[in-house]
């Protein structure tokens, strides 16, 4: 029987624990990977969103690959949320940021945005699921929806056009 099926015939409590396990487990990242992308103070109506979805699609969520899943879904609805034409400030950060998330430290490194701000927005968006969700190999497929080749692929270039970046600033 696979993953999807054993899902769908879930006893509710079962459903229930999954997706109580899934939420303990995640939604802080999904939180701080809507806030690191722009999202606000919409972040945490974002969040409850992405795991409204995760609830009614639970039989299409990957057993082991959830993250990866929610990443995607969340990448989905703040697109969605900004073609609403709702104002998504891109400089706020949270108010009590983690004083050791390695993301804040590079935000506030103006020389990293500069390099940053010049490459193509895929660049980008490989470049900072790799360094800030630390994602790679298949999960990093699995966000950009491409195969694990095409994953890795795309992070050697976008770090290669980093490192050219970065030196054009010197």
């Amino acid at each position: 029987m696979s993953d999807r099926a054993e899902v769908r015939t879930m006893p509710s409590s079962e459903a229930e624990d999954w997706f109580t396990a899934l939420f303990q487990a995640h939604a802080d990242a999904v939180h701080r990977y809507l806030l690191r992308r722009g999202a606000g103070p919409e972040a945490e109506d974002l969040t409850a969103e992405v795991l409204t979805v995760a609830w009614r699609r639970r039989a299409d969520v990957p057993s082991g690959a959830e993250l990866p899943w929610l990443y995607r879904t969340a990448g989905f609805e703040l697109a969605n949320h900004r073609r609403k034409g709702r104002p998504v400030p891109v400089a706020e950060l949270p108010d009590q940021p983690d004083p050791d998330d390695p993301a804040l430290h590079t935000v506030r490194d103006d020389q990293v945005r500069r390099a940053l701000a010049v490459l193509a927005p895929r660049d980008r968006e490989v470049l900072l699921l790799a360094a800030w969700e630390g994602l790679a190999g298949e999960d990093l497929a699995a966000v950009l929806g491409i195969g694990r080749g095409g994953a890795d692929a795309a992070l050697s270039r976008a770090r290669s056009r980093l490192r050219e970046a970065w030196a054009a600033q010197d």
